[in-house]
C-alpha cells in the first residue's frame, strides 16, 4: 500500500473504529476479492464492534492499493459518507495494466489533463462498471502510438459517454500513451455550418497559448488542415475524443493521422476513414443490482430502505442507465412519486420522463425516435415491421425472410444496417444469425406505430400462410420454434379470430406444438387469447384447455404419447373428443380404443405437471395464487404459472435433495432448504441467489417465511435439533430457538407473526414467541398414542407437520394417523381425528377460510376433513405413489399435492368438496357373454357389485359386509358369485337378488384367491397359507389339497378334475380335486413361482420366477423342455399364443419378451423406443399379458396399458390409465373389449374402435 494511503488510514482510524459496523463493509470487500472469508471469520471472532473495526483495519493495513479503494467504495456504499470523505485525498493512483478500474483515485496530474481537454466530469451518482471501463482501456493502448480509431458504440442512453471519460480517469494510461493530452468534442448530429463552428472552437482551444492569434478557418478543408498542423506539432501523441459521432462524413475532417476515440450509436461510421480500427460494445443493459444501487445513490437510501416499487421500476427500466438516472434525479426532487413513475413506465409514456440534464435529449422517445429519423425511407418501413416482434425473443433470419418474401443474403444486408444504428441486436452464435430489439427500443416501437399494429400482425400471419399453406413447420427448419411460439400471438395481435380459432382447437398443431414445446405453453395462450377465442362460446376453448391441463404430465413424457387416444379419453361432449373421433376413424390400420365407462368419471383436479425428475417434496402458491414453487429429489427449485404450469425458473439450487421451499409474503424471493445443511433465499423473478445460510449442522427439514409483507423473517429447522430465525437483511442468524431433543421436522409462523410452531422427532411440539425466541409451550404429543400400561419411554412418535387456525386460536398437529387439534392458550386437546387405520399422514393444511383440513397420505391418496365435525368430507385420488405434501392457496379456492410421482397437481377446493368416495379393489372377474362385459368388482372394501360394462351400469350390489372383501369371483352362466373376505370366510351368492346362499370360514387369514368350476358346484379357494381348499358348496363338502410348503401364489382349472396350483415354495403341482392327491409334481425353480400358463392344446406350461428365469415344461414327461434366460428382474407372468408357437414373457423391469415354443429362442424384446431417464419402460412391473386370437397381437398390463405388433415387437397403442399398478388385463375372446382397475379404484371399460 502507498506511504500515503497507510497514513490516511492511520491517521483517521479513531473515527472509523468508533463508527463502523463490518459486516456489510466486509461482504463488498470478499465481492471485490480483496479479503478473504478467513480473514472475515478472524473479524467476527472479536467481542465488541469496536475490537472488530480495528481488526479490520489492521487487516487492511498488510494488504495492497487495491484494498483501500475497496474498503473506500464500501464505505461510500455503505452510508458512511463522511468517513469516506476522511479518507477521499488518500486514494493511490490506478495503473491501467492492473485489472481494476479507477474510481476516485485521480491524481492531480489526470484532473489537470482532463480540465484543460474539456473531459466531461462523473454525474453526481456514479456506479462503476469496470469489465467496461477496463475494455476501453485496453482498446487505447492497442493504438500505441499509431494513428488510429476506437470506437465505443451502443444503443441511446446505455452509458457510452460516461464510460469513457471514466476510461481517461487512470494518471498510468495517460502518462504512458497520451502524454501530448486529451481533447473532447461532443459533436452530436451536425450540419455542415455546425461542424464548422465545433472545428473551429476545437483550433481557438488549441492554440489558446500561442503568442500568433490566427484568424478562425473559414472552411472545413482548412480547419482540417489547421488541425493536422496542431496535433503534429503542439499536441504530439494526444487523443481526440470525438462524443455521440452520428454521421460518418463528419469523421473526414479529423482524418489526419491523429489517435481519436469516438462515441455512436452506429458501429459502421469508422467505415469511410483509414488507419487501425478497434471496436468496444457497451452492453444495453446494467445488472439489477447496480440499477437499485444507482436509485439509492439519487435518493440517498441503503438498497435494504428502498421502497418495493424500487425492484419494479429497475425491471421496467430494462437496464437502460440512462431511464435509471432519469428516474432517479426525478425521485430527487419528488421523491413521493414512485409509484407515479411506475406506472408511466408499464404505459410506456416516455414523454413524460423528462428531466433538464446534462443529456442532449429532454425525454427519452425523443432520444430514440432521433436514431430512426437517420434511415432512409424504404429502411423506416422495414424497421417499423419489426414493431411486432415479441419481446426478449432472438428471431432467426428465416422468419423476416418469410415476412419480406426475400433471399437470406437480402434480409441480412438491411438487418445489419439496423444492428451497425444499435437499433437491433445480432446473436451469431450457432449456425445462422438471430436478431433481437432491446426492451426499451420495442416498447418506444409499438407506442410509435399502434395505430398500425393490427395491420402489420396481419402481414405476417399472410406471409406465414402464403409460405407454408396447409403444411406445419418441422423441426429442422430453424423458424420453426418462431412459428410454434409466436403464431397464435401474431394471429391474437391482428386479431384474425377464425384463424386463432382454427389453430388453436386443431389436434394437429397441439400434438405438433406439445411435442416440442410440452403442454405449458398452449395453455398460457388458451387463457392470453380466451377473449378473442370466446367469441361465440367459451365451451370449445374451455375443453382443449382441461385437456392440456389434466394431460400435461403424460404430454411431456418420452415416448410421446398418441394425442388421438388421449383425445378419445374426453368427454363425449368435448370438442377434443369429437376431433380426436373423427382421426381416429380417418387413420386406417391404426389401434384405437374408446374408454366406454368414462362417463362415471369426473376428473376433480384443475392442472397436473411434472417439473421435476425424480419426488417432489413440497410445493406452495405464491400470495396472488399466480406462482407456485417446488423443490425435491432432483436438487432443483422450479417456479411455474398456476394457470397453465409454465416454468418461469429452473435453477439447480443445492447439492443434495431440497426438502422445502417457501415464497416470501410480497412474492420476491424463495427460500430453500435442503440435505446439504444449507438455506438459500434466491429471487423468485430472476433466480439470483441473495444469500446463503450455513449454520445448521444437520440436514435443514422445513424453511417458513412469515406472514406479512415489508419485513423478510424466515424460520427454519433441522436434525440437529435447533429451530432459527434469519433475517433477509443481515448475513447471520437473528435468533437460535433450543429446547428440542431430536430432529425438528416442520416449523410455521402463527398468523400474526408472534409465534412460531415447531413438531419433532422427540414427540413434541412447542410453541416459541419469535421476538425474544423464548419457549413458551410444550406439548407432548407421546401421551396421546400411549395405552394405560405403557411406560412413557415405551411409546416413539414422530411428529410430522402442524399448522394453525386462520385466527390463530388453535393448532392442528399430525402423528402417525392421527389429526390433534389444540387450544393454544390453554394446551388442551379439542378435538382428534383417526383418519386412516392403513397408512400415515404425511403432511397437514389448514383451509385459510373455514374448518377444512387438507391430509396427505402415504398410500398415494389426499383427504379433506372437516376438523369441527370430525367428519371426512372428500377423498382425492390421481398421485400415484407417496403425498408428500398438501397446500392450501392463500384464498383456500385451490390446494396443491405433490408426489414421488414426480407431479404436482392443482385442485379446486369446492369441486373436490362434493365428489363422492367411490372406490374399487384391483381384484375382480369378468365374463364375456353374448356380446355382454359382466364385472364384478369390489366396492368401497365392503360391498360386491355386478356392473354391466356395456351400458356402465351396477346391476346388483351386495349390503355391506362384516369384513373387507379381498377376492371374488363369478359363475360362466352368470347365476352366482362368490367372495372372501379379510377374516376368512368365503360365501357364495346368487347374482338375481344378491342374496348369501352358503357360507364357510374357511381360514385363519385373508383369502387370496377363488374360483368356480366350470359345472358351478364347486368353489376352489386359497390364502394366505399352504392349503387350497376344494368346497362342493351345494353338498356342503370340502377336499383340502395339501403338499405346498409355503403359501400358495396361484392356481388353475385344466379340465377333468385337474388343477394347477404354484407357490412361494418354488414348486408347481397338479392335483385330482376329486380326491385331493397330487397327480405330478415340478420343483420348478429356485425362487418363488409368479405365474404359470398351459398352452391350448394342454401339453405344455411354462412357469415363471422370482430368479429371474422362465421355463416351458411338457406335461407328459415332467422335463422341462427350454429354460429361458435374458431378464434382468423378476419375471412376472406368461401367457402362451393361441396358435401354439409363441410364448410371452414380462418382468419387474418393464420389459416384455417372445420366445419360439419349440425351440426357446428369443424372438422379439419388447420395449419402446426412448424411454424419460429413470422411468421403467412399461411404468412398472408387467403384470398380464393377453394375446389376439390370430397371434399377431399382444396386450399387456403393468403401470398403463400397452398393445403390441408381436411379429415386429414394436408398440401399437399405450392408453395411460389415470392410476397405476395394473393387477390383471381381461381380454374378451375376439380381442375387442378389455377391463381392468387401477391402484385409484377406477374401473376401465375399453372396446378397439
Amino acid at each position: 500500500m502507498d506511504v500515503k494511503s497507510r497514513n490516511y488510514l492511520l491517521m483517521n482510524r479513531q473515527a472509523l473504529e468508533k463508527d463502523i459496523k463490518t459486516s456489510y463493509i466486509m461482504d463488498r470487500m470478499i465481492s471485490d476479492e480483496v479479503l478473504t472469508l478467513q480473514e472475515e471469520e478472524k473479524v467476527k471472532q472479536q467481542n465488541t464492534q469496536k475490537e472488530r473495526a480495528a481488526m479490520l483495519i489492521n487487516i487492511i493495513l498488510t494488504k495492497d492499493n487495491n484494498s483501500y479503494r475497496s474498503f473506500y467504495n464500501a464505505l461510500l456504499h455503505e452510508g458512511y459518507r463522511d468517513l469516506a470523505a476522511l479518507l477521499q485525498d488518500g486514494i493511490p493512483a490506478i495503473s491501467s495494466g492492473n485489472g481494476k478500474s479507477s474510481m476516485d483515485g485521480m491524481t492531480s496530474y489526470v484532473k489537470t489533463v482532463l480540465c484543460e481537454g474539456g473531459v466531461p466530469q462523473r454525474p453526481v451518482v456514479f456506479v462503476t462498471r469496470p469489465k467496461l471501463v477496463d475494455a476501453i482501456k485496453k482498446k487505447l493502448c492497442c493504438l500505441g502510438s499509431d494513428p488510429g480509431w476506437v470506437t465505443v458504440y451502443g444503443m441511446a442512453g446505455c452509458g457510452k459517454t460516461v464510460l469513457t471519460a471514466e476510461a481517461l480517469r487512470d494518471h498510468q494510461l495517460l502518462e504512458d500513451y497520451f502524454p501530448g493530452g486529451v481533447h473532447w468534442i461532443s459533436v452530436g448530429k451536425q450540419d455542415k455550418a455546425g461542424l464548422l463552428i465545433k472545428l473551429q472552437n476545437l483550433c481557438s482551444r488549441l492554440e489558446h497559448d500561442s503568442t500568433l492569434s490566427q484568424r478562425p478557418p473559414l472552411n472545413i478543408e482548412e480547419a482540417k488542415d489547421r488541425l493536422r498542423l496542431l496535433m503534429l506539432r503542439k499536441y504530439p501523441r494526444s487523443l481526440l475524443i470525438l462524443d455521440d459521432i452520428w454521421d460518418s462524413w463528419v469523421l473526414k475532417a479529423f482524418d489526419n493521422q491523429c489517435q481519436v476515440l469516438i462515441t455512436s450509436r452506429d458501429r459502421s461510421v469508422t467505415d469511410a476513414v483509414a488507419g487501425n480500427k478497434y471496436e468496444v460494445h457497451v452492453e444495453s443493459g446494467l445488472a439489477h443490482e447496480k440499477g437499485l444501487e444507482i436509485l439509492s445513490l439519487f435518493v440517498n437510501m441503503k438498497i435494504s430502505e428502498l421502497p418495493e416499487q424500487a425492484n419494479c421500476l429497475v425491471r421496467e427500466c430494462k437496464g437502460s442507465p440512462l431511464v435509471i438516472s432519469l428516474i432517479g434525479a426525478l425521485l430527487r426532487d419528488f421523491p413521493s412519486r414512485w409509484e407515479y413513475y411506475l406506472k408511466q413506465l408499464q404505459n410506456k409514456q416516455f414523454k413524460r420522463i423528462r428531466k433538464s440534464s446534462s443529456y442532449d435529449y429532454e425525454a427519452l422517445d425523443e432520444a430514440m425516435s432521433i436514431s430512426v429519423e437517420q434511415l432512409n425511407d424504404n429502411y423506416k418501413d422495414y424497421y417499423k415491421d419489426l414493431s411486432i416482434l415479441p419481446k426478449d425473443v432472438k428471431v432467426p433470419t428465416k422468419v423476416l425472410c418469410i415476412l419480406w418474401d426475400m433471399e437470406t443474403e437480402e434480409v441480412e444486408d438491411i438487418l445489419q444496417e439496423f444492428v451497425n444504428k444499435s437499433l437491433l441486436f445480432c446473436d451469431r452464435n450457432g449456425k445462422s444469425f438471430h436478431y433481437y430489439l432491446h426492451d426499451l427500443q420495442l416498447d418506444f416501437l409499438t407506442e410509435k406505430n399502434r395505430n398500425q399494429l393490427q395491420e402489420l400482425h396481419k402481414n405476417i400471419v399472410d406471409q406465414y400462410k402464403k409460405y407454408y399453406k396447409l403444411n406445419t413447420p418441422v423441426p429442422s427448419q430453424e423458424d420453426c420454434m418462431y412459428w410454434y411460439n409466436f403464431l397464435a400471438y401474431h394471429m391474437a395481435g391482428a386479431n384474425m379470430q377464425k384463424e386463432l380459432h382454427d389453430l388453436m382447437f386443431s389436434l394437429d398443431w397441439i400434438k405438433a406444438k406439445t411435442e416440442l414445446l410440452g403442454p405449458a405453453h398452449l395453455i398460457h395462450e388458451y387463457v392470453e387469447y380466451s377473449s378473442i377465442l370466446d367469441q361465440k362460446n367459451s365451451t370449445v376453448r374451455e375443453n382443449f384447455q382441461e385437456f392440456l391441463s389434466l394431460n400435461g404430465h403424460l404430454l411431456g413424457r418420452q415416448p410421446f404419447p398418441d394425442i388421438i387416444q388421449l383425445g378419445l379419453c374426453q368427454p363425449e361432449t368435448s370438442e377434443v373428443y369429437q376431433q380426436a373421433k373423427l382421426h381416429a376413424q380417418r387413420e386406417t390400420g391404426a389401434f384405437y380404443l374408446e374408454w366406454i365407462n368414462k362417463k362415471s368419471l369426473k376428473s376433480l383436479y384443475r392442472l397436473v405437471v411434472r417439473p421435476h425428475r425424480d419426488a417432489v417434496y413440497h410445493a406452495c402458491f405464491s400470495k396472488d395464487r399466480r406462482r407456485v414453487a417446488s423443490c425435491g429429489a432432483d436438487k432443483t427449485l422450479q417456479v411455474f404459472k398456476a394457470e397453465s404450469g409454465e416454468r418461469l425458473l429452473e435453477i439447480s439450487a443445492h447439492d443434495d435433495e431440497i426438502l422445502c421451499c417457501a415464497f416470501s409474503a410480497d412474492g420476491e424471493f424463495v427460500a430453500t432448504c435442503s440435505a446439504d445443511k444449507k438455506v438459500k433465499i434466491w429471487n423468485s423473478r430472476t433466480g439470483q441467489c441473495k444469500c446463503v445460510y450455513e449454520e445448521h449442522s444437520e440436514q435443514v427439514n422445513c424453511c417458513q417465511f412469515n406472514n406479512r409483507s415489508g419485513q423478510y423473517l424466515l424460520a427454519t429447522c433441522s436434525n440437529d435439533t435447533y429451530i432459527k430465525l434469519w433475517d433477509l437483511n443481515r448475513k447471520y442468524c437473528r435468533n437460535t430457538m433450543m429446547g428440542h431433543v431430536n430432529s425438528v421436522n416442520h416449523c410455521r409462523f402463527s398468523p400474526n407473526d408472534e409465534y412460531v410452531a415447531s413438531c419433532s422427532t422427540d414427540g413434541t411440539v412447542k410453541l416459541w414467541e419469535a421476538r425474544s425466541a423464548n419457549e413458551l409451550k410444550s406439548i407432548e404429543i407421546t401421551d396421546f398414542f400411549r395405552n394405560a400400561d405403557e411406560q412413557p419411554d415405551d411409546v416413539e412418535v414422530l411428529v410430522k407437520c402442524c399448522s394453525w387456525s386462520r385466527n390463530g386460536d388453535m393448532i392442528l398437529v399430525v402423528a402417525k394417523n392421527k389429526l390433534l387439534l389444540f387450544d393454544v392458550k390453554t394446551c388442551n386437546l379439542l378435538t382428534q381425528v383417526i383418519v386412516s387405520h392403513h397408512s400415515t399422514i404425511q403432511y397437514c393444511d389448514f383451509c385459510p377460510r373455514d374448518e377444512l383440513v387438507a391430509v396427505a397420505l402415504s398410500h398415494c391418496s389426499v383427504e379433506l376433513w372437516n376438523i369441527k365435525s370430525s367428519s371426512k368430507v372428500a377423498y382425492c385420488r390421481g398421485h400415484m405413489s407417496w403425498v408428500h405434501c398438501v397446500t392450501f392457496s392463500p384464498d383456500g379456492s385451490l390446494f396443491l399435492t405433490s408426489s414421488d410421482d414426480q407431479t404436482i397437481r392443482i385442485w379446486e377446493t369446492k369441486k373436490v368438496c362434493k365428489s363422492s368416495d367411490a372406490v374399487l379393489k384391483s381384484e375382480l372377474d369378468v365374463v364375456f357373454h353374448n356380446g355382454e362385459v359382466m364385472i364384478l368388482v369390489i366396492y368401497n372394501q365392503k360391498h360386491l357389485q355386478l356392473i354391466n360394462g356395456n351400458r356402465d351400469s351396477v346391476v346388483m350390489q351386495t349390503a355391506a359386509q362384516e369384513s373387507p372383501i379381498s377376492c371374488c369371483c363369478l359363475s360362466e352362466d352368470l347365476k352366482f358369485a362368490a367372495f372372501g373376505q379379510e377374516n376368512g370366510t368365503i360365501k357364495v351368492l346368487q347374482l338375481l337378488d344378491g342374496k348369501v346362499l352358503k357360507s364357510r370360514e374357511a381360514y385363519r387369514t385373508s383369502v387370496q384367491h377363488c374360483r368356480f368350476t366350470s359345472d358351478c358346484q364347486t368353489l376352489i379357494s386359497s390364502a394366505h397359507d399352504s392349503i387350497i381348499e376344494v368346497w362342493n358348496w351345494q353338498l356342503n363338502e370340502c377336499v383340502f389339497l395339501r403338499g405346498h410348503k409355503e403359501a400358495i401364489k396361484d392356481f388353475r382349472l385344466l379340465g377333468n378334475s385337474k388343477l394347477l396350483s404354484w407357490s412361494f415354495d418354488g414348486t408347481v403341482k397338479v392335483w385330482n380335486i376329486a380326491t385331493g392327491n397330487t397327480a405330478k409334481d415340478f420343483a420348478c425353480h429356485g425362487g418363488a413361482v409368479l405365474s404359470c400358463a398351459v398352452s391350448p392344446d394342454g401339453s405344455k406350461f411354462s412357469s415363471t420366477s422370482a430368479d429371474k428365469t422362465a421355463k416351458i415344461w411338457s406335461f407328459e414327461n415332467s422335463s422341462v423342455l427350454h429354460e429361458l434366460q435374458g431378464h434382468e428382474a423378476c419375471v412376472r407372468c406368461c401367457t402362451f399364443s393361441p396358435n401354439n408357437k409363441l410364448l410371452a414373457t414380462g418382468d419387474d423391469k418393464g420389459e416384455i419378451r417372445i420366445w419360439d415354443v419349440l425351440t426357446g429362442a428369443l424372438l422379439h424384446l419388447c420395449s419402446p423406443v426412448t424411454v424419460d431417464e429413470g422411468e421403467p419402460t412399461h411404468g412398472g412391473w408387467v403384470t398380464d399379458l393377453s394375446f389376439s386370437p390370430d397371434s399377431k397381437m399382444l396386450v399387456s398390463s403393468g403401470g398403463y396399458l400397452k398393445w403390441w405388433n408381436v411379429t415386429t415387437g414394436e408398440s401399437l397403442q399405450t392408453f395411460y390409465t389415470n392410476g397405476t399398478n395394473l393387477k390383471s388385463i381381461h381380454v374378451s375372446p375376439n380381442f375387442k373389449m378389455y377391463v381392468t382397475v387401477d391402484n385409484l379404484g377406477i374401473l376401465y371399460v375399453l372396446q378397439k374402435l
